[in-house]
């Protein structure tokens, strides 16, 4: 019981904190939505070329609302698939808090999380703009209407974007609650301990294994690695593996509304390409 009531306990957290982050993106979509989606292709066009730029940013806040946030947005068409990696590569979900504590406490040396900070800065920038290079053509084969029409959230009968917003919400929350519940449960179960165990293989290609686990979308995990990374167990290179595809909320709610899963498993392959990548580069030096 203890453990289902810790579980409960972190997923109703991990909900809350994506909240406010999933109803700003629905708020933003429907009034694109609004505008017609011809207009909502001209406003982020003159923009696209920053996206990289913009999503490593945001990314670096603190927790994963933007990372869930910002795959909404990918869904709909908003932005391009370079942007949304970009986003999950510099998310660091609750590792950062982590580390900020560790410093206060006199545990962790400053200078680790300026280099994490900046290290998944520089990946989610240069492997954002390489994926929105590459996959330029597929650019504009999403539409907001269609992830409505998709979710049948009303958006035709409904005169203001707030009450489609609030569906979108509540949908996704509900999703939200129960993968992470879920996950908490089985992580609970299997034990930190048998974790960290599997990934302490081999120095070099031991980033292979951190960008694996990475992929789990759940707090828990980027919270272990830095507590083995505090611990000395994880070398630099390894933790940066791990946190660059520990994207979170994000990839849950890409794989909920998103239709095309091939497209799904697409962007989760990257994903774990591009941490996989930055960490074997990180080891070299």
């Amino acid at each position: 019981m203890i453990i289902f009531w810790d579980a409960f306990l972190d997923a109703l957290k991990d909900t809350a904190w994506a909240l406010p982050f999933l109803f700003a993106a629905y708020l933003l979509m429907e009034w694109l939505e609004r505008r017609s989606e011809i207009l909502a292709g001209r406003l982020f066009s003159k923009k696209k070329y920053f996206g990289p730029l913009i999503g490593s940013a945001l990314g670096l806040v603190p927790q994963c609302g933007f990372s869930a946030a910002m795959s909404n947005l990918y869904c709909g068409g908003v932005i391009q698939v370079g942007t949304l990696v970009a986003v999950f590569l510099a998310t660091s979900d609750e590792a950062l808090i982590l580390m900020i504590q560790g410093a206060v406490a006199g545990e962790v040396a400053v200078l680790p999380i300026i280099k994490l900070l900046i290290t998944k800065f520089i990946a989610g920038i240069v492997f954002g703009y390489l994926l929105n290079f590459i996959f330029r053509k597929e650019d504009g084969k999403k539409a907001i209407s269609d992830m409505c029409a998709d979710e049948n959230c009303g958006c035709e009968e409904s005169k203001g974007i707030f009450k489609p917003a609030i569906i979108h919400t509540v949908k996704m929350i509900g999703w939200i609650f129960v993968i992470c519940f879920v996950l908490n449960i089985l992580i609970s179960l299997v034990g930190e301990e048998t974790i960290a165990r599997w990934i302490g293989g081999n120095f070099f290609f031991q980033p292979l294994l951190t960008a694996l686990v990475g992929l789990i979308p759940n707090c828990a995990i980027s919270v272990l690695f830095t507590r083995l990374y505090i611990a000395g167990s994880l070398n630099f290179a390894s933790t940066v593996a791990g946190l660059c595809t520990g994207a979170g909320l994000g990839l849950i709610v890409l794989f909920r509304m998103d239709k095309n899963k091939k497209e799904c498993f697409k962007v989760l392959g990257l994903l774990y390409a591009c941490g996989a990548v930055t960490g074997l580069i990180l080891n070299l030096f």
